[in-house]
């Protein structure tokens, strides 16, 4: 490969890096990277709290049962010796996880849309009451124009 053709491989490579650097320093990649690296953590989290906290207390209610090894077999109608195996305890406590995930989701999107509207409505009594003071000091001004005015007109 000669010197000519190696440049055009380079500033190919230069061309596509730097594309690569705009498109992953985009808002957008990052927010999306920062949001998958959070919901892992969460999701660990709210396995922990169902695993470890909530089914274990679930499981004293209902007399020591296990969720997760909650199963049915079902024979094989074909004549076959095999058995299929439903393990919906399993099912159950994925559900209760998802559950628990869309709870905690809900009530932290929540608690920030209660504080943004109370920023908002703080904003708007600001914005107000800087129209009141703004407009008292315009009566102010007209007040001070029209005795000027007035005593003008007796001179």
């Amino acid at each position: 490969m000669d010197k000519e053709s190696l440049k055009k491989k380079t500033k190919k490579l230069d061309v596509f890096f730097g594309e690569f650097k705009k498109f992953i320093n985009r808002g957008n990649v990052m927010d999306l990277a920062v949001g998958v690296i959070i919901g892992g953590a969460f999701t660990a989290i709210v396995t922990s709290l169902v695993d470890d906290i909530l089914m274990p207390i679930l499981s004293l209610v209902v007399g020591g049962l296990d969720f997760t090894k909650l199963s049915f077999t079902i024979k094989n109608f074909f004549g076959t010796g095999d058995k299929a195996t439903i393990a919906y305890g399993n099912f159950l406590q994925s559900l209760i996880n998802f559950l628990l995930v869309a709870f905690c989701v809900f009530v932290i999107i929540r608690i920030l849309n209660d504080a943004r509207e109370r920023a908002e409505k703080l904003h708007k009594k600001e914005e107000d009451a800087a129209k009141k003071i703004e407009a008292k000091k315009e009566d102010e001004t007209v007040l001070l124009l029209r005795e000027i005015r007035d005593s003008l007109k007796k001179k």
